[in-house]
């Protein structure tokens, strides 16, 4: 077993093309020997933004604070506190800050993919 606490993960800038104002913190994954699932915070700045993207497998998010707004190539969703978004594979995607505070989230991924560095 492993308890933690998600401050005391260093956050990484992300620095993927099409990336602005997004820290990514791995939680939980092979930090820890997670073997299935990798669960991810991160922060978006005021006017952040993760690039427009897909990959082969799903991805499950949890909102924890702040305004975003969701991107997909048929229009966008706002999303805050409380909500949660299943985004399947190979569907592009954005996540903004659309806020004056920081947007945060959990992000679930199979422990075997990396996406956003």
């Amino acid at each position: 077993m492993h308890i933690g606490a998600w401050k005391d993960v260093e956050g990484k800038p992300v620095t993927e093309a099409g990336a602005g104002g997004v820290t990514l913190r791995v939680l939980m994954g092979d930090n820890v020997g997670a073997p299935n699932f990798t669960t991810r915070h991160f922060e978006v700045a005021p006017g952040g933004h993760t690039p427009f993207h897909a990959h082969p497998w799903e991805h499950e998010v949890f909102v924890l604070s702040g305004k975003g707004t969701v991107k997909r190539k048929d229009g966008e969703t706002a999303v805050g506190p409380g909500s949660f978004v299943f985004v399947p594979s190979d569907e592009e995607h954005a996540f903004a800050n659309e806020g004056s505070e920081t947007f945060s989230f959990l992000c679930a991924i199979p422990a075997t993919k990396v996406c956003l560095r």
